[in-house]
């Protein structure tokens, strides 16, 4: 059962702004996360649960069965921040075998993030556990109880696929820098596949997919005193071949008219907002957007049909030459 929305605090400035450039924009953009608000994040820990969408359930696979050979890696000590901690389903397993010294969730949904952090407090009541709210796009500070500890980044769920190469590129460098040199990243990267079954999973049977996705609408006519007609857009979930990722958007059903924040706006059958990429990356591809990051491959898992890969990297001290 989902549980209630919170009581809104003040709107984001930035939210207000990216909705807006991103309602004037053609084409019509909206960053994909701003989905994440109290419900937007329960939504999505349902779609997890899904039985078309495989990333989470393979990828949590992987943990299980490589947690010994992740945790020889990275050895113990280290202090676990995990970037877009969510309902952190997956970091049980992690911070079960790696002995980490504290863990440091970092999610934009306060609430959410919160109630994930007392979560695993009860099942680790020995570590450490230091939440901080703030969006992991920007710099983010880290406590200070973990400054001079080593550091493991956990970046699972293949959310570095909702970027596109150059914002990619620049939050891997962001990371390298919060961690350090010595500092360690264990991610996951979801592969490419056949068209059919990667639609599928961002176009559920039972809709919830598309609940997620207009939930964004929800939340701009709540905070920013919106007047979208939610009715009148449909969910569209399509594979780009040019950028091997699914997209989704949110497609006007007619024509149509709103105002968000006292801007009016129109938009025409047909026209979408695009609100979310998902890039699929072969095994070359994932190891250079890695290394363009200033991250080093040092080990790679999969599944046994190569659907998903977890890869472990390490910051290395940068060189002037090969």
């Amino acid at each position: 059962m989902l549980l209630h929305e919170p009581m809104e605090t003040a709107v984001d400035p930035a939210f207000r702004l990216d909705v807006l450039l991103g309602l004037r924009a053609r084409p019509r953009a909206i960053p994909a996360r701003w989905f994440y608000d109290h419900h937007g994040s329960e939504l999505f820990e349902a779609i997890t649960r899904l039985p078309e969408y495989y990333p989470t359930r393979v990828e949590t696979s992987i943990f299980a069965e490589r947690a010994t050979d992740i945790a020889q890696m990275t050895g113990p000590g280290r202090a676990v921040v995990e970037f877009g901690a969510g309902s952190a389903v997956k970091t049980p397993l992690i911070l079960a075998a790696t002995s980490p010294s504290a863990y440091v969730p970092v999610d934009i949904s306060g609430a959410f993030l919160r109630a994930s952090a007392n979560t695993l407090r009860g099942q680790f009541p020995h570590l450490e556990i230091l939440p901080v709210e703030a969006d992991f796009m920007h710099d983010v500070p880290l406590p200070k109880e973990i400054e001079d500890l080593p550091k493991l980044g956990f970046f699972p769920g293949s959310t570095i696929g909702n970027l596109i190469a150059e914002s990619a590129v620049d939050l891997l460098r962001r990371m390298r820098f919060m961690l350090g040199v010595g500092s360690m990243l264990l991610i996951g990267m979801d592969r490419v596949k056949d068209e059919e079954a990667l639609v599928r999973a961002y176009d559920d049977a039972s809709g919830v997919t598309a609940r997620f996705n207009k939930n964004l609408l929800v939340r701009i006519n709540r905070e920013l005193k919106g007047t979208i007609a939610v009715d009148q857009f449909a969910h569209v979930a399509r594979w780009n071949e040019s950028y091997a990722r699914i997209e989704m958007h949110l497609q006007a059903l007619r024509d149509i008219s709103f105002s968000v924040d006292g801007e009016a706006f129109s938009m025409a059958a047909g026209e979408t907002i695009h609100t979310e990429n998902s890039h699929k990356y072969c095994v070359r591809d994932a190891r250079l957007l890695l290394r363009a990051g200033g991250w080093s491959p040092v080990a790679e898992w999969t599944d046994g049909d190569d659907q998903f890969a977890v890869v472990l990297a390490e910051a290395r001290a940068q060189k002037s030459a090969p």
